[in-house]
């Protein structure tokens, strides 16, 4: 790695720091300052192609060790990530924008614990015996790793997201090739250097820097890859599905999931939790607070909350420890979020609060937190997923209609119901078409060994990341019969 004033990140395949073979660059750019912090290679095909072939000798090696041998690999790098872990947090508030304290060494933290989770679980891994009808046979089963795996992340949280997967993928005995988003590359390659500095075996973990429409689809749709890990939007989702056809894929996409406010639940509770949803960084959560569904009779003390929430949040300089919220990550993200409130008011939305880019810093990608009293159910806010700092208030006359309201919408990742009355909370825990529902709880209410993922028939994804839902996603089921007789 470059030691210059502007650092340089390179590429990280069959274990050696590498420039793309094509020799091209890009340069990285801070969301706060809109200062260059670094340049970066920028990969294409061929670069994804050499990572393939060296992560099949990677599995190779990694296939013959016992689960302990790989479960001490894991523990390893866990242990190279906390001797870095101020660079870390650092490079996350610099390059993705998070407030340094509140939200980056949190997420280095969780990181740090997943590859702790993998290196436990993984020991703990069983097969079975399975009774046979033949006299004299006996029939047993055993996980074993898939092969090589194409790991695709987003920008949102560039440390930890990727060792949701690159964690179970390597206490399992699969290969990597990870493509990051390019915009968040200095954090994939710090996290890298962790990895690097574990001493595992040439081609384990390949880190290849570049757009996903060519490193990315290499990745993908290439015959040498065994298996897809995706997190990123329903639409990438749905080209990455159609790419590796075939392939087992993990798909974890987006989500506009709901807090249901019923009119029996303790409301400062569930309008600070839906706040906490809203502004967690920015906004740009996969299980944020989509919006909230409350009935008439608590509408004015939630959006009170609401707003008070918002209005005390100090959006500042990511690298300040008073900072509770950042920027946001990009310009595609401040479009989407003033289009989203134009269309609300436009259609009879009351805005409450923000609503518009934050004057004196200095870059253009600083938000108000915003507040939208009484969204229309049509508005565009309602329907997809925002990933801004806004909170959308839809408002009901009762409860009758709020479960299918909830439903019907296009995307099921992750809900919230607040209430004290036991039956309602089996009714819409049960009846919500959501892969996770918090009862009493916040939206991105998650921990790291809970299966996490979408509903069928929805477009929040397929599969379940966290803990041994993910070992058994990265894992495939192997029988062999014994004839002894």
């Amino acid at each position: 790695m470059s030691t210059s004033n502007t650092p340089h990140m390179q590429n990280f395949i069959d274990g050696a720091w590498c420039d793309a073979r094509s020799g091209k660059s890009v340069k990285a750019k801070s969301p706060s300052t809109n200062l260059i912090l670094a340049t970066v290679t920028s990969s294409d095909r061929v670069d994804s192609q050499n990572a393939i072939v060296a992560a099949q000798k990677g599995h190779e090696i990694l296939a013959k060790m016992t689960n302990w041998e790989r479960s001490s690999l894991c523990n390893r790098v866990a242990d190279e990530m906390v001797k870095r872990r101020d660079l870390l947090a650092q490079t996350l508030a610099e390059e993705q924008g998070k407030p340094i304290a509140s939200e980056a060494y949190p997420e280095v933290d969780a990181a740090i614990a997943g590859f702790r989770n993998a290196a436990e679980m993984v020991k703990w891994m069983e097969g079975s015996v399975i009774p046979a009808e033949t006299p004299g046979k006996r029939v047993i089963s055993i996980r074993q790793p898939r092969g090589v795996y194409g790991i695709i992340t987003p920008w949102n949280f560039p440390i930890n997201i990727p060792v949701e997967y690159l964690a179970p993928c390597l206490a399992a005995g699969n290969g990597v090739v990870w493509v990051p988003s390019p915009s968040t590359a200095i954090c994939a390659a710090r996290l890298m250097e962790c990895i690097v500095a574990a001493g595992l075996p040439d081609g384990a973990i390949n880190l290849v820097l570049g757009p996903g429409q060519s490193a990315g689809d290499e990745v993908v749709s290439n015959p040498g890859t065994h298996g897809i890990g995706l997190t990123g939007s329903p639409q990438t989702g749905k080209i990455v599905a159609q790419r590796g056809a075939g392939k087992p894929m993990l798909l974890e996409l987006g989500g506009n999931g709901p807090l249901i406010v019923l009119d029996d639940a303790d409301v400062a509770k569930a309008a600070d939790a839906a706040a906490f949803g809203f502004y967690f960084n920015a906004g740009q959560v996969c299980a944020a607070t989509g919006r909230v569904l409350v009935t008439r009779k608590n509408y004015d003390e939630v959006a009170e909350r609401i707003t008070a929430y918002a209005n005390n949040l100090v959006v500042n300089d990511p690298l300040a420890n008073s900072t509770t919220m950042g920027p946001l990550h990009n310009a595609g993200g401040i479009l989407k979020t003033t289009q989203h409130i134009e269309d609300a008011l436009t259609k009879g939305a009351d805005l409450l609060s923000g609503g518009k880019l934050l004057a004196g810093q200095k870059s253009d990608l600083f938000f108000a937190p915003t507040v939208l009293g009484n969204v229309s159910e049509d508005a565009l806010i309602n329907i997809d997923e925002t990933f801004g700092p806004v909170a959308p208030i839809v408002v009901y006359e009762d409860e009758a209609g709020l479960l299918q309201a909830a439903n019907s919408a296009s995307q099921g990742l992750a809900t919230s119901v607040y209430t004290q009355n036991l039956a309602k909370a089996f009714q819409f825990g049960e009846g919500l078409q959501s892969g996770l529902v918090n009862i009493n709880s916040p939206t991105c209410y998650w921990e790291l060994h809970i299966p996490f993922g979408g509903a069928a028939g929805k477009d929040s994804g397929v599969g379940r990341i966290g803990g041994i839902s993910m070992l058994n996603e990265v894992t495939q089921v192997k029988t062999i019969t014994f004839d002894i007789t």
